[in-house]
């Protein structure tokens, strides 16, 4: 990725009207939602609510400059979204199951929601003049035969595998993002993130972390998938929109991907040992097959993302952590509460 002022490597303005967040919903969508607000910015989220949680948008609702609408980017865009394109100046693609055994249960709408959503967005961006950011993700490298996993590596997919649905889609999505970009249709920025956790994840999402918690948390018995010698770089909340927000405001030429994650690596046995440590449970451990294609290693390579944006992860693993369990607590004694007089 090329600068296109090489005396500022970072964007200071933000000449921003409202921002579109499809997936702002969502477990990351709706930390960047808040952040954008807090900023003094106005937010328009779309989400279908198939994989998000109504308790993200609670948070949200009755904030100055927020307004939400229900809506799939696999569909034609609402008029009355369409009616505010000329007040639009960033749109933000987060919208697609994250965790596997969600965007596995419907396999075709999350093709055609990384694919089908992906162009609607980028036709509409092109027709408000706006940016447009696509979150892609680390499974577009696949089970990595590289490691650490940076940019240039053109990965190890399956493409008809269970995954592919997922893995595949991103592809595809960031190939269409470039090519709107290559044809100077649309200003693009693509993120590549990788495992990411925090506060609003969802306790039953499929996810190692939110697994781990939550099953130590409840007293039930700990699932390990594989041996535990697999590992993951994990990236707390703030860090990726922090990055993510960096990137969207970089003056950059937007033409090759950025992995924004963590790169300090570890095992999930070693993760286990840190939630043990944390909700201080004696339940069990089960260890159960790997599920097919399951990475192997990820660690990101994030050179690009600290000489061009100058960012870099900054929450302790520890630190991240607690703060997770501590939200994951409260969120499991009101959740039932909230079941019932729903």
């Amino acid at each position: 990725m090329r600068k296109t002022d090489l005396n500022s490597p970072r964007s200071t303005v933000r000449p921003l009207a409202l921002n579109v967040v499809a997936g702002g919903a969502g477990f990351i969508g709706s930390h960047l939602c808040r952040a954008l607000l807090d900023r003094g910015e106005s937010v328009l989220c779309l989400d279908n609510l198939q994989t998000s949680r109504p308790s993200n948008l609670r948070a949200l609702e009755g904030q100055p400059g927020f307004r939400f609408i229900r809506h799939d980017i696999g569909q034609p865009m609402p008029a009355e979204v369409l009616r505010m394109a000329p007040r639009i100046s960033r749109v933000w693609n987060l919208a697609c199951a994250a965790s596997p055994p969600l965007y596995q249960r419907d396999p075709e709408h999350t093709m055609l929601t990384n694919v089908v959503g992906t162009n609607n967005l980028l036709h509409f961006a092109e027709a408000a003049k706006a940016r447009f950011l696509l979150t892609s993700t680390s499974e577009v490298y696949g089970d990595p035969e590289i490691h650490p996993q940076a940019e240039d590596y053109r990965g190890h997919v399956s493409c008809t595998g269970p995954r592919a649905c997922y893995d595949e889609g991103k592809r595809a999505a960031e190939a269409l993002t470039f090519d709107y970009g290559r044809a100077g249709r649309v200003q693009v920025r693509v993120a590549r993130i990788f495992n990411t956790y925090g506060p609003n994840m969802d306790p039953d999402d499929g996810r190692v972390v939110s697994n781990l918690i939550c099953q130590a948390l409840r007293g039930n018995e700990l699932t390990i998938y594989g041996d535990g010698s697999q590992t993951r770089s994990f990236c707390y909340v703030s860090d990726m929109v922090a990055g993510l927000i960096t990137l969207m405001d970089a003056e950059v030429d937007g033409m090759e991907p950025v992995n924004l994650g963590n790169p300090h690596e570890m095992t999930v046995n070693e993760l286990l040992r840190h939630v043990l440590e944390l909700t201080g449970t004696s339940a069990p451990v089960a260890y159960r097959p790997l599920p097919v294609d399951d990475p192997r290693r990820r660690r990101p390579d994030i050179s690009r993302a600290g000489a061009l944006l100058g960012w870099a992860p900054r929450v302790p693993l520890t630190e991240g952590l607690e703060a997770t369990c501590a939200w994951f607590a409260e969120e499991l004694v009101v959740e039932p509460a909230a079941e019932v007089a729903g």
